[in-house]
């Protein structure tokens, strides 16, 4: 099987790492705009070949790992150049605006849009990790409009490197996403912005800062490029989010000024159950 992967950073280079893994009759292509990443994920072993989108007839799978911009931009040009018996999927953080984009594509059929929820803060070709996915979540959008050995060839891929699917129309997974994945990068954004306009000296910060502000902040250190379209095409649903958040820290902060301790402790009880929700979600650590 031929794979292509354009964009090889943390998801698009631990995908085909795995695949490669699972299956040694794999050959992966890689195409990036990058040429150093191109060096580095055939230095790496990644990528067995460079590849550009000429070479597109030849994908029996294409993976699409770039910024959601962008992929909207290219996601049309990369379906006219693959042949019809190849599967295209996307990774995309947002859903609505890609599928759309794409319902009246005369290959509209290769394509199937998905996110598989798993990643770290890094980036690049030397962030992608073996075992990145295993059981991880992948959301896949508007299945039906895959064809049907499109979507098993891709599935058995999925399932191979230790998946769960989960089936979502592109508008709930835009807002679900919104609240448990593009908020909490912004509030590690915005925590790390507060420490570092409020401690001029740094060092404070390095010698103070405990594992709590460690693992809170983490997210901060995602990528700008690959965050700000997610916001810009999310804009509605992460507005929404922030509200409620926002909402939620001043009724925290009136409670601290009227010192009412046991409302802080209720509040804090009651979001204790987070820890049942989340029991047996591993956390991927490079």
């Amino acid at each position: 099987m031929n794979v292509f992967v354009i964009g090889i950073g943390l998801i698009g280079g631990s995908l085909v790492k795995d695949i490669k893994s699972e299956n040694q009759e794999v050959t992966v292509y890689g195409i990036d705009s990058n040429t150093s990443h191109l060096e580095e994920a055939i230095s790496l072993g990644i990528i067995d070949r460079t590849a550009t989108y000429e070479d597109l007839h030849l994908a029996d799978m294409v993976i699409v790992s770039i910024p959601v911009d962008v992929m909207v931009e290219e996601l049309p040009t990369i379906l006219d150049a693959v042949n019809e018996d190849c599967v295209v999927f996307d990774v995309g953080s947002t859903k609505a605006l890609i599928c759309k984009t794409l319902e009246n594509h005369p290959k509209r059929r290769n394509f199937l849009a998905c996110h598989p929820i798993s990643g770290t803060e890094f980036s690049g070709p030397s962030a992608a990790i073996n075992g990145l996915f295993q059981n991880k979540t992948n959301i896949i959008c508007e299945v039906e409009l895959t064809a049907f050995k499109l979507q098993e060839r891709a599935l058995r891929v999925f399932q191979s490197i230790g998946m769960r699917i989960r089936y979502m129309n592109p508008e709930a997974h835009d807002k679900h996403i919104a609240y448990v994945s593009h908020l909490s990068h912004i509030s590690a954004f915005m925590l790390g912005k507060t420490v570092i306009e409020k401690e001029k000296n740094e060092r404070d910060i390095f010698d103070m800062a405990g594992s709590g502000f460690e693992s809170t902040v983490r997210l901060a250190k995602s990528s700008p490029a690959m965050w700000t379209p997610i916001f810009k095409q999310n804009k509605e649903n992460v507005v929404e989010t922030l509200e409620e958040y926002i909402q939620n820290l001043t009724a925290f902060k009136e409670l601290l000024l009227q010192d009412d301790y046991e409302g802080i402790y209720n509040e804090m009880n009651n979001t204790n159950k987070i820890k049942g929700i989340l029991k047996g979600i591993p956390l991927n650590k490079k």
